[in-house]
C-alpha cells in the first residue's frame, strides 16, 4: 500500500494531474496488445509459408503468400472486433484464446467463401490452404501460450492502475494500490462545488479501478461523484458480507459494490475517435476560408482576441477550455457565464450578433474536438455560472454530473430537440429541464 499526504488544496491540482500520469498503466497494457498482436500476426503469416515451402519448395512460394497476405488482416479485423485484445485476455489466456481461435476460423471461412463465388480456387493450393490454417491455429495457440509466459515474468502482476480514497474510514491493507487521503487533497462529497470536482477528476485522471472508503452515510453522495468520471467506481461495502450478497465483487478480502461503469472499451474508444477525426479535419480544411474572414471581420471592429475561451466542465468533471469566436466587446466578456446573453444585449457586436445567429461563433470548438477535449456529438458543456432558472443545473437535479462520464458534445440531444434555442427560464417554465442529465 502506497499512502500518499497532501499538503492542502493549494497545490492539490497540479499534484493531482502528476499522480493521475505516474500511475497510469494504460500506455504499458496497449504495448502488450500491440505485441500480442504482432504474434498472432507472425503466427499465422508463418504458417502459410511453411505450408506454401512443403508445397513449392520455396519460402516464399506464391500460394502462400498470398493465402496470408488474405487472411492475416481479416484475421486482426474479426480479433480486434471480438475483443481478442483487452485487459481480460490479459488475465485469462485462454478466454483470449478462444477469441482468437475463433476470429481465424472466421478468417479462414470468409476467404474460402470469397475463393469459391470469385472461382479463383485454381489460383491456391488446397495442400497449401488445408496445411496452412491448420499449422495456423497450432502456431496460434503455442504463441499465445507463450506470450502468457512472458508476461507473468516481465510484468508485474497488477496490469491496472488502482487507486483508494479514504474518506473518514478505517483503512485496511489495500495491497499495492495507491492510496490518498480525502481530506489531505480537499476531496469531500460535495456536490455544489465544481472545483472540488475537478480535483477528484484530476486524482482519478488514469486509474482503472477506483475504490472509496466512506462512511455509510456519505455513500450516496461518493456514488453520485464516481458516476460522473470516466472510470470503474466502487465503494466499500464490509456489511454486504453478513448477507452473503453475490452480485457484489471484492477487493483483498473486503466486500465492495460498484457503482459506476468506467469507460468505453478500446474498440469502441477508437470507432469514436476515429469518427471524430475523419469528421473533423476535413471540416476545418474545407471551413478555414469562413474562420479566416470571420477573424478579420472581429479584428476590425474591435481591438482584442479573435477567440473566447471559457473554462467549462469536461469528461470525468474535469475542466477545459472551450473556444468560441468573440461575439462581444472584450470589457464586456462574461468569462463565468452567469448573465446570458439577452435578444437585445448591448455587449454583443455587429459581428457578434450575426455570428451568434447562424452559430458560427461555435465553429472554433472543432479545434476541442480535434485536442480530444469534446466530441462532434455528446452533452453539450456548460459554463460554471450557468444558471437553469435561479439555480446552477447541478442544483435543479444532482444526477446533473452523470453527463459528464463521457466527453461533451459540439451538439447534443437538446440541440437535435430543438431546445438549445429558447431561454433557459421558458425550459425550466415549460418542465423541459427535468431530465437535465440527458441534455
Amino acid at each position: 500500500m502506497d499512502l500518499v499526504d497532501g499538503d492542502g488544496e493549494g497545490d492539490a491540482y497540479q499534484r493531482f494531474s502528476a499522480l493521475g500520469y505516474a500511475m497510469s498503466k494504460q500506455a504499458h497494457r496497449f504495448k502488450l496488445y500491440a505485441l500480442l498482436a504482432v504474434v498472432d500476426t507472425v503466427c499465422i503469416v508463418f504458417a502459410y509459408l511453411l505450408a506454401g515451402l512443403l508445397r513449392n519448395g520455396a519460402v516464399f512460394g506464391a500460394n502462400g503468400v498470398y493465402l496470408a497476405a488474405l487472411i492475416t488482416p481479416i484475421f486482426l479485423l474479426f480479433a480486434f472486433n471480438s475483443q481478442a485484445y483487452g485487459y481480460q485476455v490479459l488475465i485469462d489466456w485462454k478466454q483470449g484464446l478462444s477469441k482468437a481461435m475463433m476470429a481465424f476460423v472466421l478468417a479462414v471461412v470468409a476467404v474460402l467463401f470469397v475463393a469459391f463465388y470469385a472461382r479463383s480456387s485454381l489460383d491456391f493450393s488446397r495442400v497449401v490452404y488445408g496445411v496452412g490454417s491448420i499449422s495456423g491455429a497450432i502456431f496460434l495457440v503455442a504463441g499465445r501460450y507463450a506470450f502468457k509466459k512472458v508476461v507473468n515474468k516481465t510484468s508485474d502482476q497488477h496490469l491496472r492502475a488502482e487507486l483508494v480514497i479514504v474518506d473518514n474510514c478505517e483503512p485496511f491493507d489495500f495491497g499495492d494500490a495507491r492510496v490518498i487521503d480525502a481530506a489531505a487533497y480537499g476531496l469531500r462529497p460535495n456536490l455544489r462545488d465544481p472545483k472540488m470536482l475537478d480535483r477528484l477528476g484530476n486524482a482519478v485522471l488514469g486509474a482503472d479501478y477506483v475504490l472509496v472508503c466512506c462512511p455509510v452515510e456519505d455513500r450516496a453522495a461518493w456514488s453520485l461523484l464516481l458516476k460522473g468520471t470516466d472510470v470503474q467506481g466502487h465503494l466499500l461495502a464490509p456489511e454486504f458480507d453478513e448477507v452473503g450478497a453475490n452480485s457484489l465483487s471484492r477487493y483483498h478480502g473486503q466486500c465492495v459494490m460498484q457503482v459506476a461503469s468506467g469507460p468505453l472499451d478500446l474498440r469502441s474508444r477508437m470507432l469514436k475517435r476515429g469518427m471524430d477525426l475523419s469528421m473533423t479535419i476535413p471540416a476545418i480544411v474545407f471551413l478555414s476560408p469562413l474562420l479566416l474572414l470571420v477573424a478579420i471581420a472581429i479584428k476590425l471592429e474591435t481591438r482584442g482576441p479573435v477567440f473566447f475561451r471559457q473554462q467549462r466542465m469536461g469528461r470525468g468533471n474535469r475542466l477545459f477550455s472551450v473556444y468560441k469566436f468573440r461575439s462581444m466587446r472584450v470589457e464586456d466578456s462574461d468569462a463565468d457565464g452567469k448573465q446570458s446573453a439577452t435578444r437585445d444585449d448591448r455587449r454583443i457586436t455587429r459581428v457578434g450578433r450575426l455570428i451568434r445567429a447562424t452559430s458560427i461563433d461555435e465553429l472554433p470548438q472543432l479545434l476541442n474536438v480535434l485536442h480530444g477535449d469534446m466530441s462532434l456529438v455528446g452533452p453539450r458543456p456548460h459554463a460554471l455560472g450557468s444558471l437553469a432558472g435561479y439555480e446552477h443545473f447541478w442544483e435543479v437535479d444532482q444526477r446533473y454530473w452523470h453527463r459528464h462520464s463521457l466527453k461533451p458534445g459540439i451538439t447534443g440531444l437538446a440541440q437535435v430537440r430543438g431546445f438549445a434555442a429558447r431561454p433557459m427560464s421558458a425550459k425550466i417554465s415549460s418542465g423541459v429541464c427535468r431530465p437535465i442529465w440527458n441534455i
